[in-house]
């Protein structure tokens, strides 16, 4: 890269863009999925049947997609699942008041988009962005998410008074349309047909490279317990905290919004912030998920409550930045799609999972007691990832480079 920067380089500003759009897209579905609920478009079972559509094809492309992109171009891999998802929201937009089944197909196509592209985007980074560039190259994509998560809302809101529905899921649709044009090629090439061998043999293979770097499994252990316990706590028992002990919606909004404002100061600090101890400080990041669960425990003032979720906000990109940064510089070239597969595969595919067992385990044993292991596991998951000699510096050597 020519560029002393990477946000001044012309092929990254169009990886970015499409990342960009990816992202909203992504975030956006749910979202008009739960408008359209309260428009009576959808019913509230037929919502929940369409998001499990869309996370059953998620998690059934990651690791496709993690292969595919590993023997072929990434970038021919983002054209093809942006591709898909985009045909896949008009299809949804269809189905609306007539089909279920196709709307469910569609979601779940849409779904599958999202997944293949996610380690397709990883890998053509590391192609795209020099490696001294990298982690403000990843901190730029993360704060473009996180102003859009912050600003999205409102504006959907607004679009939902002035057009309907199915509309929106169309201008979604184009949302990936711009996701799946824009990028640029990246450098790599593909393996030779020769070399190639079966799907499960290079989905193996990723493994075997994953277990290569103790710092990665040790820092997705952490980062699965987290985001299965202190996420799903935020999913489930926030919003009725909000409302049984501060009286409404009013709390909700306002930590969800915190926590979307510590991020991004974490991800301005992370842009330019270089600790040796790189691993240790991510580390440390993501432990400070701890304090959203703790601030709910007790009926403290309001303040609290925002400035524990800023505080987790900022703490996340903290770890996200450094964290995807190693993986692109450490990990084999021709197997950073596999292993960003399986990043993304336990990290965020297990989430449902935690939602799921939020609920019943806070009826068997209360909210109070749920909460105290949540903040437990947060805070102590990554403490023990630090024990892990190459953890402090996220490199197999241990040592800063």
């Amino acid at each position: 890269m020519r560029s002393s920067s990477a946000l001044r380089d012309p092929a990254f500003l169009r990886l970015w863009t499409g990342t960009t759009a990816s992202g909203l897209a992504t975030w956006a579905l749910p979202f008009v999925l739960g408008l359209a609920v309260l428009d009576r478009s959808l019913t509230p079972v037929t919502l929940g049947l369409l998001l499990a559509a869309r996370t059953a094809g998620f998690l059934a492309a990651v690791p496709i997609g993690g292969v595919v992109s590993d023997r072929c171009s990434r970038r021919a891999v983002v054209l093809w699942s942006g591709l898909a998802a985009a045909l896949a929201l008009p299809a949804i937009a269809v189905g609306l008041d007539w089909s279920v089944p196709l709307m469910a197909a569609a979601a779940a196509v849409a779904g599958a988009g999202q997944g293949a592209c996610r380690p397709a985007f990883q890998a053509l980074t590391a192609e795209v962005v020099d490696e001294q560039q990298r982690q403000q190259a990843n901190a730029a994509m993360t704060l473009a998410v996180r102003v859009t998560t912050l600003v999205a809302p409102g504006l959907t809101a607004l679009l939902a008074v002035l057009v309907n529905t199915s509309t929106l899921l169309v201008l979604i649709g184009a949302l990936w349309l711009v996701a799946a044009l824009l990028p640029p090629k990246g450098t790599a090439t593909a393996p030779a047909e020769s070399e190639r061998t079966s799907f499960a043999a290079d989905f193996v293979e990723g493994l075997r490279e994953a277990r290569r770097h103790p710092w990665f499994l040790a820092g997705l252990g952490a980062l699965t317990a987290v985001i299965a316990t202190g996420y799903s706590a935020t999913g489930v028992l926030l919003p009725l905290i909000s409302r049984d002990r501060y009286g409404g919606e009013a709390v909700l909004a306002a930590a969800t919004t915190a926590y979307v404002v510590g991020a991004l100061l974490g991800a301005l600090i992370i842009a330019r912030w270089r600790p040796r101890a790189r691993g240790w400080a991510a580390l440390a990041g993501l432990g400070c998920y701890a304090f959203a669960p703790l601030s709910l425990l007790a009926p403290v003032h309001p303040a609290v409550v925002l400035a524990a979720y800023a505080l987790a906000g900022l703490g996340i990109e903290l770890f996200n930045v450094p964290w995807f940064t190693a993986i692109q510089r450490e990990v084999e070239p021709n197997k950073l799609a596999r292993v960003s597969a399986l990043d993304f595969l336990f990290s965020y595919g297990l989430a449902p999972l935690g939602l799921i067992l939020i609920a019943p385990a806070t009826e068997a044993f209360g909210p109070a007691a749920v909460l105290i292991a949540c903040t437990a596991i947060c805070a102590l998951a990554p403490a023990i990832a630090a024990l892990i000699p190459t953890s402090r510096t996220f490199s197999r050597t241990g040592k800063h480079t």
